[in-house]
């Protein structure tokens, strides 16, 4: 347990890919989004949907804007670009009902998803003589039929497990921050 430690903390030590300070404070906005979840579900998640839909909509003017400088892909990019508007539109102007379409669909595509990934694991089970396969195949397959014959469950558990996941991963941040800032070495004048 104390090598994973060590090991864990010199490739920590070896990255430089993120300043200490960059990742302290994604620790600390992915807690307070975690909170947020967890203290105020259905505001937060009609708050982060609307946010998508004004990413959408400002995403698609600025993909018609780049055909000015380029060309290529045309007809791909304005369907895109038409898509991106439409639906950051449609949700701007309906948010409560977006928020349950977009997470309805979210749930259902991961049901789908589910049943997909159980069924290609009880396939290499059956192929190849594995129960482990077998296993992750049936519990997969259990979890997307449940999802997709309760969504509107799911749905509602949603943000709550978005919330746990949040907090979980800003904890890790904020303790991967500390770490790296340990291993930062004093600049010399």
């Amino acid at each position: 347990m104390a090598e994973d430690i060590v090991v864990t903390e010199m490739s920590i030590c070896d990255s430089k890919l993120f300043p200490w300070w960059l990742l302290l404070v994604w620790g600390i906005l992915t807690l307070l989004i975690g909170c947020m979840f967890l203290i105020t579900p259905a505001m937060t998640t009609v708050l982060l949907i609307t946010f998508m839909g004004a990413y959408w909509l400002v995403g698609g003017i600025f993909a018609i804007a780049s055909l000015a400088v380029d060309r290529s892909n045309m007809g791909w990019k304005i369907f895109l670009s038409v898509i991106n508007i439409l639906a950051g539109i449609l949700i701007l102007c309906y948010p409560f009902y977006s928020t349950l379409f977009v997470l309805s669909f979210f749930v259902i595509f991961i049901g789908f998803w589910a049943c997909f990934v159980g069924g290609s694991h009880l396939y290499h089970a059956f192929t190849e003589k594995d129960a482990g396969n077998g296993v992750l195949g049936i519990i997969s397959l259990i979890f997307g039929i449940l999802l997709l014959i309760h969504p509107f469950i799911a749905v509602e558990l949603l943000p709550f497990v978005a919330g746990g996941f949040a907090i979980v991963m800003g904890l890790c941040s904020i303790y991967v921050s500390f770490a790296a800032k340990k291993c930062q070495t004093p600049a010399t004048a």
